[in-house]
């Protein structure tokens, strides 16, 4: 079986434009030209390799050749880089991350390291990560997966703290007089108002576990967005869980309020195991900033 590059880089095209459209405006082809090259490349793989949706996704057929497409990619990139000509155009790099990272730390990593690459982030969930990397979808990646992914490798980053808070208001109404008794905690975490990121947010349980009451089913909120999920604690609509990063200078002045306890989240970085200078640089940027931002025993102090 033969598969040509350009085959193989219309499929990543498709999937990283998320539609043949997009694909071929990015390759200045017509649409219909994507089209036949993936028909060809499927037909060569005697597979289906993308469900036709919106967006375009692969099948788990698709991974091993996304993944070939993008060695390739580095591969063109890093011989490109070492020319002694001004290279056209910097490499992109995918990452996937959570929206706690991005919102928090990540985008400071990434200025550290802007001469050397382009970005593209997909926000999941720290435990839905993994699969983009999997899947062929990211060549990195933030996770709360240790194992690595096949083919990747996996380095531990550190905590990502996060504490309970509400508006003192919001804590006066429904968890004073005494936060220090547990058996009164436990009681009002169970019929206090609740917020959460999405449905695939699971903090708030964890924190609630923590704290004797697992099975408690309080009213909650969705908030898909950081800092409406912060002004939604300050308009007192709930209590959620928030990373220690995000809300120290908040609880300094007092517009917040932290519960007692707190849950840790331990972070990896995934990445492809493929020769790259652009990609190993942004590793060891986020790896020394986690060395103090995701350290809870000391502050913050990380300086590209």
């Amino acid at each position: 079986m033969r598969i040509g590059i350009d085959h193989l880089e219309t499929l990543l095209h498709v999937v990283d434009e998320g539609s043949f459209d997009g694909a071929a405006a990015v390759l200045r082809i017509s649409p219909s030209g994507v089209s036949q090259r993936i028909k060809t490349l499927e037909e060569r793989a005697g597979r289906v390799l993308l469900q036709r949706g919106k967006p375009v996704t692969p099948t788990p057929a698709a991974v091993s050749y996304l993944q070939a497409a993008r060695q390739i990619r580095a591969i063109v990139d890093n011989t490109i880089e070492a020319l002694p000509q001004e290279a056209t155009r910097l490499p992109e790099i995918s990452i996937a991350a959570n929206a706690d990272s991005i919102d928090t730390w990540l985008v400071e990593v990434l200025s550290s390291v802007r001469d050397t690459a382009t970005f593209h982030i997909l926000r999941d969930d720290q435990d839905h990560t993994a699969s983009l990397l999997r899947a062929g979808t990211v060549m990195a990646g933030i996770t709360s997966t240790a194992e690595p992914v096949q083919g990747c490798e996996s380095t531990r980053l550190g905590v990502m703290r996060y504490l309970a808070t509400a508006s003192p208001e919001f804590v006066a109404q429904w968890f004073l007089p005494n936060l220090k008794d547990s058996h009164a905690l436990r009681l009002a975490l169970q019929r206090a108002p609740m917020l959460a990121f999405d449905r695939k947010d699971d903090l708030q349980a964890l924190y609630l576990a923590s704290r004797g009451c697992g099975d408690a089913t309080p009213p909650h909120h969705y908030i898909p967005s950081n800092l409406a999920f912060i002004e939604a604690q300050r308009q007192e609509l709930g209590w959620g869980l928030t990373p220690e990063l995000q809300v120290r200078g908040l609880l300094d002045s007092g517009e917040l309020v932290a519960l007692p306890g707190h849950v840790d989240v331990v972070l990896y970085w995934q990445q492809w195991r493929i020769s790259s200078a652009p990609l190993q640089a942004l590793k060891k940027a986020a790896v020394d900033a986690a060395a103090y931002l995701l350290d809870p025993r000391r502050p913050a102090a990380w300086k590209p």
